[in-house]
């Protein structure tokens, strides 16, 4: 069996995870502040007072789309604050700036669906995304994020690929006391991920285990081959466990701005995505890429944003508020 069952369980970690801070919203909106920086500093120029006329809507839509919020969902929102002028008499540009907060929560709420992992035991989530996208860095925030639940996490190495995957995600497993399953170290950079995670599922299985969290390789999806690979991986989780993966998450890297549109695009096409998380805000200017990919499933069925990174910690990836988010835009 290529899959070999490791545990590993630190005594300060196992069944005691820290407790998150009480703050969150605070956080949330120091993490954004490279993206507040940029969008708001010249909003507030722009929105100071004086006339609403072509002018400030033409500036406005520079802004929005430097802070990467996309030519479609900049068209919308300029689309939503001009019947808002209309609608209620606005004059003074001033008064715009609580119309487009209030036009950005409208356009991300749809994206703010909490995870539930309760229908399933175990509730099997699959991970993917383009290499250094954060993808087993989020797994072990996730299992930090669900133990504070209360529940049992096994972790899937299925990165086989990159050499050092393997043991960050072991490092991982040390750090919260949850066990990882993993091939055996023969010494050979790339096993068989499919058959790693088969293993994860049949052990979780027997061991009661509430939550599996499978991590994927990198890869672009211009590379029709692992694409497909991926694909491979998905149809053998649901021969080792009928309906799963339950979540297939792709994970996106905030700092790569409109290409995540693209990632988002090509990955559904591909596995049928279920939900996304959003990393690294805190590095970055382009925070309104969420915009962009909320305008992208505006028309048909969102594609929710299940969590969000903004830092290093353990604690700093959790679940998306649409409102929380806008409000940390803006002073």
């Amino acid at each position: 069996m290529p899959g070999i069952f490791k545990s590993k369980n630190s005594p300060e970690a196992a069944g005691h995870p820290s407790a998150p801070s009480a703050n969150w919203g605070a956080r949330v909106r120091e993490g954004l502040s490279r993206t507040r920086d940029n969008l708001d500093r010249r909003l507030s120029g722009l929105f100071g007072g004086g006339k609403i006329d072509e002018a400030l809507y033409e500036e406005l839509e520079t802004i929005l789309l430097t802070a990467d919020t996309g030519v479609n969902a900049t068209a919308w929102l300029l689309d939503e604050l001009r019947g808002k002028v209309k609608r209620n008499g606005l004059t003074d540009a001033a008064q715009l700036k609580g119309a487009l907060q209030e036009a950005l929560v409208a356009l991300l709420a749809p994206l703010a669906q909490p995870l539930r992992t309760d229908a399933n035991k175990p509730f099997i989530i699959m991970l993917a995304g383009v290499n250094g996208a954060g993808k087993t860095t989020s797994i072990g925030k996730l299992a930090h994020h669900f133990q504070l639940q209360g529940r049992t996490v096994l972790l899937a190495a299925g990165d086989t690929f990159r050499a050092a995957a393997r043991e960050q995600l072991m490092a991982w497993g040390v750090r919260n006391g949850v066990a990882v399953i993993a091939q055996e170290n023969s010494g050979q950079q790339k096993g068989d991920p499919a058959a790693v995670i088969f293993d994860a599922i049949n052990a979780a299985k027997a061991r009661g285990i509430d939550i599996v969290l499978a991590d994927t390789a990198g890869r672009l999806a211009t590379q029709p081959h692992l694409m497909e690979e991926i694909k491979k991986v998905k149809r053998v989780i649901a021969k080792a466990e009928p309906g799963a993966p339950h979540e297939t998450l792709l994970v996106l890297d905030a700092n790569t701005g409109q290409n995540a549109v693209t990632q988002v695009q090509a990955f559904d096409e591909a596995l049928g995505l279920t939900g996304l998380i959003v990393t690294k805000l805190d590095g970055t200017a382009k925070g309104g890429v969420i915009a962009a990919i909320a305008r992208q499933r505006q028309q048909k069925s969102p594609l929710p944003i299940r969590f969000i990174g903004i830092g290093e910690g353990l604690d700093d990836l959790r679940p998306f508020v649409a409102r929380e988010f806008v409000e940390a835009l803006f002073d």
